[in-house]
């Protein structure tokens, strides 16, 4: 009696090493797809975090300075003995704002004029807030050391009072924006040359730039002649450049975002 045996097929053990390197390709191309989209993710992250800090701290800082000079002296009946009480001037200024009398200094431009304040990275805006009885002193400073924009309010001080130094020594001051780099200098031959347009000529960019009235309309504060000084400051254009926290994952490259806007003085008094 015979007995009939079926011959039984599989996989030989060079078409297992075949299928199991495919599907080690495969995984790795799956895994570095990951890769790339966590930092894609991640870079995005950072840019619309920086993007959003940017605009928060520019509607502050036009908000601001759209209230510049409020209230001024001629909304009383009676002119307040208290400076205190209501607002000289819409940016208060140093050297010269606590001289008798006041001599306003000069605005310029990349570090030009007298002005300590108003200037490139620094301005003091001479307000009421809605909440106080007061006008206060409202101060806006890049640090370069540490890239931050601090902001203070301050109750503003009585007659000699300088406010430059009293904003200075205030234990309000807190930062308001990290990573600004307008004025980096160690960071500037870098970011100029991966952003050449943010960086003209590859030099510091200001954060405040200042156009004064002038019987002949409003103009860069500058060219304004006798009219060049902080009581006549009607607009001032700001500009924001903001470095994400860590670089691109996947150049190293450094990120940048810039975001420009501008302040419009309401009142047009003082």
């Amino acid at each position: 009696m015979r007995r009939s045996c079926s011959a039984q097929g599989g996989f030989t053990i060079l078409e297992m090493l075949m299928a199991m390197g495919l599907f080690l390709i495969i995984c790795a191309v799956m895994f570095e797809l990951l890769n790339l989209s966590q930092k894609k993710y991640s870079n995005e992250t950072q840019l619309t975090a920086a993007f959003q800090d940017a605009r928060l701290a520019m509607d502050q800082i036009v908000r601001d300075f759209n209230m510049a000079g409020y209230p001024p002296a001629n909304l009383f009946s009676v002119v307040p003995t208290s400076p205190q009480t209501y607002a000289i001037t819409p940016v208060a200024w140093s050297p010269g704002y606590s001289g008798t009398p006041p001599v306003p200094c000069q605005i310029g431009t990349g570090g030009g004029g007298t002005c300590s304040t108003p200037g490139d990275y620094d301005l003091i805006v001479e307000t009421r807030l809605s909440t106080d009885t007061n006008v206060s002193w409202i101060w806006y400073h890049l640090d370069p050391t540490s890239n931050t924009l601090y902001r203070a309010v301050v109750p503003k001080a009585g007659a000699g009072t300088d406010p430059y130094s009293s904003v200075q020594t205030s234990p309000a001051k807190v930062p308001f924006l990290a990573n600004v780099v307008n004025d980096n200098t160690g960071l500037l031959p870098a970011i100029s040359g991966q952003y050449p347009a943010m960086f003209p000529g590859g030099l510091p960019q200001p954060i405040f730039q200042y156009r004064c009235e002038t019987p002949a309309g409003t103009m860069a504060c500058p060219l304004a002649g006798t009219y060049n000084s902080p009581q006549n400051v009607r607009d001032v254009a700001v500009t924001l450049i903001v470095m994400t926290p860590q670089p691109d994952m996947q150049t190293q490259n450094l990120k940048l975002v810039e975001l420009n806007g501008s302040g419009h003085r309401v009142n047009p008094v003082n």
